[in-house]
């Protein structure tokens, strides 16, 4: 195991794709993030993806996702990890991202695959690479074929598993079953990325989750965690059962931004749920049912 991917297995179990805050007028609400990291932190939450989909990456610019690492960092300090978002269909600007990440005290960085461009396995192959020779950060691909268009496959992930800084893979293709061979093939670390599916990718070899329903739920989840740990598997599922309605509540439109920040907002955490287009808030009906599962599970 290398030195960087030592590094990388200390993140911890339980992360959140943290939501980027706004102001009503739209502008990046540091402070805002800085009391918002601190709260899922106290939460039990170890580790803070950054400027991922979930932080409204693709509306946010260089110069604020570089700011939100510095006020996150100082705001909980040294010992929790940070990964930032760094992905791109554009290998030069996802090449600038991750070395402002690094400059700015990311611990490590999140790539996704190309959207839109559908690249070649061999033009993923080329991305990645070119991406990681410029920082000596280790690196957490993302699969997500739903939103990108293209699937990092069998042989391509062989392949990334050799380049020494690329160490880990947040899933979200809702195949548990592949990914538990790859885990097996690779030797990466894996993490859930689809919170209806995080029981089962625990039972399957995951090292963790990083998860948009952590925002509300992080102490259910750190126990799920604890659970899987010790082998109490029957009640990590029921545990699991229990969280669907929550589940759904957040994630059941595929906005899991949208919700979560009118979630948070809901409980006071952050001052307002604005969003930058072209995400728009969800409907009242849709406000009112979160608020109503919020309420029973005792989140208000």
């Amino acid at each position: 195991m290398s030195n960087l991917e030592s590094a990388f297995r200390l993140a911890g179990s339980v992360g959140v794709a943290m939501v980027t805050p706004f102001q009503p007028d739209g502008a990046v609400d540091y402070d805002a993030a800085a009391n918002l990291a601190k709260h899922l932190v106290d939460q039990g939450v170890n580790h803070l993806v950054l400027s991922g989909t979930t932080g409204e990456a693709p509306t946010t610019h260089l110069d604020e996702k570089e700011q939100l690492i510095k006020v996150v960092r100082q705001a909980i300090g040294d010992d929790i990890f940070i990964t930032a978002g760094a992905g791109s269909n554009d290998t030069e600007h996802s090449v600038r991202m991750a070395r402002s990440a690094q400059e700015a005290g990311a611990n490590g960085l999140l790539l996704v695959s190309p959207y839109y461009s559908r690249p070649s396995q061999e033009g993923l192959y080329q991305h990645f690479v070119k991406v990681s020779s410029q920082v000596d950060l280790p690196i957490t691909l993302y699969d997500i074929p739903g939103r990108t268009g293209v699937a990092i496959g069998d042989e391509l992930l062989k392949r990334l598993a050799e380049i020494d800084n690329i160490v880990a893979v947040k899933d979200a293709t809702g195949k548990v079953e592949v990914g538990a061979r790859r885990i097996a093939q690779t030797g990466l670390a894996f993490y859930s990325g689809d919170d209806a599916l995080n029981y089962s990718w625990l039972t399957h070899g995951a090292i963790g989750i990083i998860s948009v329903v952590a925002h509300v739920s992080a102490p259910s989840y750190r126990k799920m965690v604890q659970l899987v740990e010790r082998g109490d598997y029957q009640g990590a599922l029921q545990l699991s059962l229990e969280l669907e309605p929550l589940v759904k509540a957040l994630m059941g439109g595929g906005q899991g931004a949208v919700m979560a920040k009118h979630a948070l907002a809901l409980q006071k955490i952050i001052p307002s749920d604005a969003l930058r287009l072209p995400l728009a808030p969800a409907s009242s009906e849709e406000i009112k049912q979160l608020q109503k599962t919020l309420a029973d599970f005792a989140l208000l």
